[in-house]
């Protein structure tokens, strides 16, 4: 899959998941290690949000579903206290972790 048609199924969950249009800005590598070991290692993309209440950007990332037809994607609004890449992988690994 081209870069674009990732970017564009990303844009597609934000809007689906949170509202409002997104427009991608940047791919932040991130890297999250937890007692030693590498829990997130990947590219991160920050989007604007044009139209949401709260939030002007966005952090998301996908994965290829193991059907090979689309992504899962994780989108996390950039509202305080979550106001970078790193931040957004941390919060939705914790929000994971509970939910276990």
């Amino acid at each position: 899959m081209k870069m674009f048609e990732y970017q564009d199924a990303i844009k597609e969950a934000i809007a689906s998941m949170h509202g409002g249009v997104a427009l991608w800005i940047e791919s932040v590598p991130v890297k999250e290690v937890f007692n030693g070991k590498v829990v997130w290692d990947g590219e991160v993309e920050v989007f604007s949000v044009k139209g949401h209440p709260r939030a002007g950007r966005c952090f998301a990332w996908g994965v290829r579903r193991d059907d090979d037809k689309g992504w899962d994607v994780t989108a996390v609004l950039a509202v305080p206290p979550i106001t970078t890449p790193q931040l957004a992988v941390k919060a939705a690994i914790a929000a994971y972790a509970k939910r276990r």
